[in-house]
């Protein structure tokens, strides 16, 4: 791999899955990358919760599902998330 190629990838210690055709692939979500450098994003094809997708915006977080019923809802839920996350990770 090119070090070009590498510059671009993130491992980060929480990540965030979304679908890129889901309500949650927002220019918002990329700001938690700014925000928590050891947050990765990783926008997949389908995450294969079609029905989901089309009702609620959603994501998983170190593979657990989030859904709320707004963008709004569910970026305020993955904060409250990535803030315990990290703390378990940094206080053990």
């Amino acid at each position: 791999m090119k070090e070009s190629e590498n510059s671009n990838l993130r491992i980060g210690i929480v990540v965030v899955e979304v679908c890129r055709r889901n309500q949650m692939n927002v220019e918002k979500l990329d700001k938690f990358e700014l925000v928590y450098p050891e947050v990765a994003i990783i926008r997949t094809d389908c995450l294969n919760q079609c029905n989901l997708c089309r009702a609620r915006p959603y994501v998983y977080v170190n593979q657990k599902r989030v859904f709320e019923k707004t963008t709004d809802q569910c970026l305020r839920t993955i904060v409250k998330i990535v803030k315990y996350e990290l703390k378990e990770f940094y206080d053990e």
